[in-house]
């Protein structure tokens, strides 16, 4: 049954990838969380999705051109809504930290944010956090850039690799021949290009961004392993009325 997973926490009713938008994907108990990972200047994993503050910030730069302490003064929710002007971007370490104490046992998506900029060892980084404990949740690492899966492979074998590819029928192709590669995270749009075709590519679909209820539905019918969404609240939904006596073991396995 298909998964869904909460894009940036929460990303269209709360400020993306902060912890209000993370616990909204808590409270709303959906499959799957998904987040971005960057580095600081001084090398601290931050989830924030842009390669600079400028959009989901009141402030000015590169992400890594700013120290942490720089990073966490700044106002991560006032842009969405004023009611979030406390929300600051948040550690990777505090995101997991949350999930635990809240007993999450979902799927957590952490996206390396390296396909535009290379943060030297940030893979390494990130594998030794999240070889740090056990996680009360299951977790996969997703990427643009398929030199770093290759490296999280070598890190870290048995967590799930995902290769987000957009439309690239050239990636799409490439992901085929990769066996550590478990999945593939599409634009929506290949997989309704793709139409009744879909279930015959042979590894997990995950599209983003599904938010239209028309394409949830059609994601749903298809059984597709999983779509990330703006409105996990309303995905969850729309899943229930489809699928009124579903289970959570069911949709876990």
């Amino acid at each position: 049954m298909t998964k869904v997973i909460a894009h940036r926490g929460s990303k269209g009713t709360h400020p993306e990838n902060t912890i209000a938008a993370f616990l909204e994907a808590v409270d709303c108990q959906c499959d799957g969380i998904e987040l971005d990972v960057q580095y600081t200047k001084d090398k601290v994993l931050v989830v924030i999705h842009d390669n600079s503050v400028d959009r989901t910030t009141n402030g000015r730069g590169e992400v890594d051109h700013l120290t942490l302490q720089e990073i966490q003064q700044l106002d991560a929710g006032s842009w969405f809504d004023e009611i979030y002007r406390d929300q600051r971007v948040p550690l990777l370490t505090e995101v997991l930290e949350l999930l635990k104490e809240r007993e999450f046992k979902g799927l957590l998506n952490i996206e390396i944010k390296t396909d535009e900029k290379p943060y030297m060892g940030i893979e390494e980084d990130l594998v030794k956090v999240m070889q740090s404990q056990p996680w009360p949740f299951d977790y996969l690492y997703s990427s643009f850039n398929l030199a770093s899966l290759e490296l999280a492979q070598q890190l870290d074998p048995t967590a799930p690799k995902a290769y987000i590819i957009g439309v690239s029928p050239k990636k799409i192709k490439q992901a085929r021949g990769l066996s550590f590669i478990s999945a593939i995270h599409p634009k929506i749009d290949w997989v309704k290009a793709q139409g009744e075709r879909i279930s015959a590519y042979p590894k997990a679909v995950r599209p983003w961004t599904v938010n239209d209820e028309l394409d949830m539905q059609d994601c749903f019918r298809k059984k597709i392993a999983g779509i990330h969404t703006d409105y996990p609240r309303e995905a969850m939904r729309y899943r229930r009325l489809m699928y009124p006596n579903l289970s959570y073991g069911e949709v876990k396995n």
